[in-house]
């Protein structure tokens, strides 16, 4: 019971990230897939396998971008490093 408590509030965190512009949804698909494929395998929990192989897709996937294009500031301030060089950005990432 205490693994589907777990898989709610991911199933939820998924469905908002997948509108996102990057690959957390799709990373944490992949990574539950391989984490219980690995977990079968080896004899452990097949659930709890692909619970951390999807929480370890999605940390991957959040840091890959989507597209090619300008995303603008994150709330870090880091600038997207596609948007040097365009209109109202700077030219080049400062040393």
């Amino acid at each position: 019971m205490r693994k589907v408590m777990l898989a709610v509030p991911v199933a939820m965190a998924l469905t908002v990230s997948a509108c996102a512009g990057n690959y957390a949804a799709e990373g944490a698909g992949v990574g539950a897939v391989g984490g219980a494929i690995i977990s079968g395998v080896t004899g452990g929990d097949v659930i709890e396998g692909a619970a951390i192989g999807a929480a370890a897709g999605a940390a991957v996937g959040y840091f890959v971008d989507k597209n090619d294009e300008c995303d603008g500031y994150n709330r870090n301030g880091r600038l997207d490093d596609d948007c040097y060089g365009l209109d109202g950005y700077p030219d080049r990432r400062p040393d």
